[in-house]
């Protein structure tokens, strides 16, 4: 055993797993650090993965080489495929799953990894070591503004100090912390200090950061009350199902769509439900002032919802399966910080929980986080050289947005330690290129979540051609398999052939007439090509296959499944709306070649406006792109960056 690690990850929640397995896997050693070994990527709040926006993030990791959609796959219990009803570029997917098997897939992947070492205690304070301006800058990076403390003191992260008083060194290291770092559990007039329930918080790190000046927020979320599903009268209830033809996350062939489903049930609030959980406000840590932290927008409690929405009489929850070995039920949309008995009174008034029974009441939870302006594109920090944040520590919310995060810290810490450029992510690559921008460049004011609405390029950045963006990044740098690698260049060839036949394959009017009338479409005056026939709403491959024989055929003969099937169908209906968002994002990339020198002085450029100068100076853009999607920096400031930059 040694105590010198290449890379020390702290934290092994969803951004710290991948983080400690990317980094490991790609040849650096690694060491996970976490308090508790038992709780590898627990699922703290909802047992589920993926949803709108997020299920196009956990299919770009897969397809990068990340592992949180294997390890969904393999404890899948209901899988949906949301907004089908919508175009492709809506589509996400989402797996309800058994949150105890998630822990446990994570943790025997963790065991099994090369290079990646384990330690249970808690992390207190990290240790840095002085360099000079020149040693610990790389070339493109932003330089920390001369007005800023300690500007003159540049730093490098050399390890960390434990609890028990054990002193790890290192390279690079990644904090992961989640919600730990300083939490405060609220429920009611009752305060905890924790990360979570019945664990406890982190403190030291905050205070080390600060010390070396970095600046800290607060902010605050929640999660709901605990259900005993044999005190739950299902049949009162009305049950959503999974998908028919369930898919998955993973590109491998190596995992399986769920066969197994378990139904998710509806219950809704009511005013009588309401007016009890009013009565109440007055005790509510969210209301009174004691909670100081922001919290999430798009995930708000139970409390909030009453307040924003005054005007409702009911509100839909749903009721989630924690697992198939267990009577736990999460209670998705009823997150709350109100007194227990304020709860329990609420719960009872609601139709099918007449009697039930709680196994925990929801809280809050506060937490320290840092904003993401004090960070690269590459999640190092601008302060501390080898320092990289993932997570909640960013400012984000989900297990996904983490995920995302956790790794691109890994596979950036690792080429940091090995000396090679970062892996930078544009806008029109993947929903994690605009995550991180949006964080790094924008900041946070409230707890970020993914939207397909974030994405200026949502018909490229789609859920089914994730594996063509990034699994070719994946096996350049090392974290995709020859083998997996070549199952992608077999589906891209198939995807190609059959659109190829398509383009070939003449239709006679008489040979598709009646079918064309059979889905409302108009019938043919002439002969087409199969191509031009599949641009019509309704006309798909598969409802083709009885129609034209020589379609089947040459689905049969070359082994097509239904994932090459669907790939094919939208490249062809969505072909224009996608070779125009192309042309865009190739207009926009030109502001993205535009470097900025990194310690420019927009304070002299008169012709910025007094925001645009305070912005540019705190922020530090490596580029005009960047500068340009920064708020306060209007288009006439993006033009005199132009000017100056002789463009």
């Amino acid at each position: 055993m040694t105590l010198d690690y290449d890379i020390i990850v702290i934290g092994a929640g969803h951004a710290g797993c991948e983080a400690a397995v990317a980094a490991a896997r790609l040849g650096s050693r690694t060491l996970l650090l976490t308090m508790d070994l038992t709780k590898m990527a627990a699922m703290s709040c909802n047992p589920a993965v993926g949803g709108v926006a997020k299920g196009q993030i956990v299919r770009e990791i897969d397809a990068l080489g990340g592992q949180m959609g294997r390890i969904t796959d393999r404890t899948t219990i209901q899988f949906r495929m949301l907004n089908r009803s919508k175009g492709a570029a809506m589509w996400s997917p989402r797996a309800q799953c058994d949150k105890t098997r998630f822990s446990e897939e994570w943790r025997r992947l963790l065991e099994n990894t090369t290079n990646l070492y384990l330690w249970q205690d808690a992390a207190v304070e990290l240790l840095f070591k002085p360099i000079s301006d020149e040693a610990g800058q790389t070339e493109g990076k932003e330089a920390i503004p001369d007005n800023e403390p300690n500007a003159a003191q540049r730093l490098r992260i050399c390890g960390v100090r434990t609890r028990m008083g054990v002193e790890f060194s290192c390279k690079s290291l990644i904090l992961t912390a989640g919600t730990f770092l300083e939490g405060l559990m609220h429920c009611g007039a009752s305060h905890a200090e924790g990360g979570r329930a019945g664990d406890a918080a982190s403190h030291g790190l905050t205070a080390s950061l600060q010390a070396v000046g970095f600046e800290v927020g607060r902010m605050k979320t929640g999660t709901p009350a605990r259900l005993d599903a044999r005190t739950i009268n299902f049949e009162a209830l009305e049950p959503q199902y999974g998908d028919e033809r369930p898919s998955k996350f993973s590109f491998s062939s190596d995992t399986q769509p769920v066969k197994e489903q378990l139904p998710c049930f509806s219950v809704y609030t009511t005013p009588e439900v309401h007016e009890i959980l009013r009565g109440g406000f007055a005790h509510s840590p969210l209301f009174n002032g004691t909670i100081k932290g922001i919290g999430p927008r798009y995930c708000p409690s139970i409390e909030d919802k009453l307040r924003t929405f005054a005007d409702k009489e009911q509100h839909q929850l749903f009721l989630e399966p924690e697992g198939r070995s267990t009577n736990e039920y999460y209670l998705n949309g009823f997150s709350s910080s109100l007194p227990w008995e304020v709860q329990w009174k609420a719960l009872h008034q609601m139709r099918g929980l007449e009697d039930v029974h709680i196994f925990r009441p929801g809280y809050a939870i506060e937490y320290d986080y840092f904003p993401p302006t004090q960070l690269h594109h590459s999640l190092e920090t601008k302060r501390v050289a080898g320092l990289f944040f993932a997570g909640q520590v960013n400012g984000t919310t989900g297990y996904e947005e983490a995920a995302a995060q956790g790794l691109m810290a890994g596979i950036n810490a690792h080429r940091c330690t090995d000396g090679q450029d970062p892996i930078v992510l544009k806008r029109d690559e993947a929903y994690i290129g605009v995550l991180i921008d949006d964080l790094v460049t924008k900041g946070v004011d409230e707890p970020y979540r993914m939207f397909t609405s974030r994405a200026e390029y949502r018909i490229l950045l789609r859920q089914d051609n994730a594996d063509a963006r990034l699994t070719p990044l994946g096996y350049e740098i090392g974290l995709i398999s020859a083998n997996r690698y070549a199952e992608f260049c077999k589906k891209k060839s198939l995807v190609e052939s059959l659109i190829s036949f398509a383009r070939e394959r003449s239709i006679k009017a008489s040979e598709i007439n009646d079918y064309l009338i059979s889905v409302g479409s108009n019938p043919l005056t002439q002969g087409k090509r199969l191509y031009e026939v599949l641009m019509r709403n309704n006309v798909t491959f598969e409802s083709l296959w009885s129609v034209i024989p020589s379609l089947n055929r040459f689905i049969e003969e070359h082994e097509i499944n239904s994932e090459v099937i669907e790939e094919a169908e939208i490249q062809i209906k969505y072909r224009g709306y996608i070779e125009r968002e192309k042309l865009i994002a190739e207009k926009l990339h030109r502001l993205e070649n535009i470097s900025i020198p990194a310690d420019f002085d927009y304070q002299a450029m008169q012709a910025l406006t007094i925001e645009a100068r305070q912005k540019l100076s705190r922020i530090r853009p490596a580029t005009i792109g960047q500068a340009s999607r920064i708020p306060g920096v209007s288009p006439a400031d993006v033009n005199v960056l132009l000017i100056k930059f002789g463009r």
